[in-house]
């Protein structure tokens, strides 16, 4: 979050928004806001993509992108989530898919339900457990095991697990680097 908290920051003074909407529009407090924007504070998924809804912005503009074909490791990014590292495995000019991998701690996950302007989502367990819940269809994935779904369905995910669990996540199409998101937020900045 140490990185995202000042994107988030310099795009809200950028646009001439005060943190009193911002924190209104995303249905956090103006504490909550200053804290995520001086990456002092966790932050759901769900709650990282209404703050980037009402600054117009995608998750994907957030990232830092590898700018060679050979990615070593992984870039780190922040989605938000909690007790999580995700590394991003695609490089910036790759246009079909997005590929990121993600180390959960016990417990760890999205904490709470999102959904994301792309159209598919497949995810591989690689080691450990993941509980993944699609819009109310609960599905336990064991190391090997796979699936996919829209990434436009309300869903989120955790570590079951007392150990620690690592699952690949491949994003169809990439999520936008930038653009405006189309909310009833942005809508109603006026």
């Amino acid at each position: 979050m140490e990185d995202v908290g000042p994107k988030l920051r310099s795009t809200r003074l950028a646009q001439g928004l005060s943190v009193t909407f911002v924190a209104k529009q995303a249905g956090v407090t103006k504490g909550f806001i200053s804290l995520a924007e001086r990456g002092k504070t966790r932050v759901s998924v769900p709650v990282l993509l209404r703050i980037c809804e009402v600054l117009g912005i995608s998750i994907g503009s957030l990232f830092t992108y590898p700018d060679e074909p050979i990615v070593h490791g992984g870039i780190p990014l922040y989605m938000g989530g909690v007790d999580l590292q995700e590394y991003l495995l695609t490089p910036h000019d790759e246009k079909w898919v997005q590929v990121m991998r993600t180390t959960m701690q016990p417990g760890g996950g999205s904490d709470g339900a999102y959904t994301l302007d792309a159209e598919s989502i497949f995810v591989v367990v690689l080691q450990g457990q993941i509980s993944l819940d699609v819009d109310g269809d609960i599905r336990i994935l064991n190391t090997g095991d796979s699936t996919t779904f829209s990434a436009r369905t309300p869903h989120n995910w955790f570590n079951p697990l007392s150990t620690e669990s690592q699952v690949m996540w491949v994003i169809s199409p990439p999520l936008p680097l930038v653009g405006e998101a189309t909310t009833t937020a942005n809508r109603d900045r006026g």
